[in-house]
This record gives structure tokens, sequence and C-alpha cells, in this order.
């Protein structure tokens, strides 16, 4: 499954509003700091191999190997007194870390 709110939908389209047509958006890991890796968007191209999602006017995809091992997926828009800014949930598997409780020494 994949689904994207419609808060989420809107706000990507606002941000693609000056473009003629909206390019797929890509799903794809992040390799993170601190917090390891996480899930993000990029505008991209379809790919052999990819995962092909619509929703609401929005093309959507994702490596199909990729997608089986984090599915399913919720692309949410969040607002917080910490700020604003797409939240994307799934399944994947939390990283084990490799150096204990701080990463000072990392």
């Amino acid at each position: 499954m994949f689904e994207v709110t419609e808060k989420a939908s809107n706000m990507i389209k606002d941000f693609l509003k000056d473009k003629d047509e909206f390019p797929p958006l890509r799903l794809m890991l992040s390799q993170g700091g601190w917090s390891g890796p996480s899930l993000g968007l990029a505008l991209d191209e379809l790919k052999d191999g990819d995962e092909l999602f619509t929703d609401r006017g929005l093309t959507f995809v994702v490596e199909k190997e990729f997608y089986e091992k984090i599915k399913p997926v919720k692309v949410d828009y969040v607002e917080s007194p910490m700020g604003a800014g797409f939240n994307i949930s799934s399944n994947m598997p939390k990283p084990e870390s490799s150096c204990g409780s701080s990463c000072s020494s990392c």
C-alpha cells in the first residue's frame, strides 16, 4: 500500500505550481547522520525496475525491491511547534547502531 494524504498532495502541488507538468517524485533512502537513514522525496524519472503509483494527479516512483522491504508507505505533511514538513512513514527496518548510545567516536 502506498498512501499520500490530501494535505501532502496539496503541498506538493503547491511546491510544483510553476511547472507545466508534474514530474515523478521518487521515494528514496537518504543516508542520514546521527539519526541514521531516512526516507525522502526527489524529482526524478521512471526507471526500469520501478513501482509506479499515482495519486491526485501526482506520480510517485520507488524501486520495486526497495518498496517490497518497506511497504506500506504513507506520505503526510505535518505542522508542529518544531516546524512543518513531509513525514514519510513505513516499515523500514531500524538500523543497528555499531557505536552504542554515543556516536562521538564513530
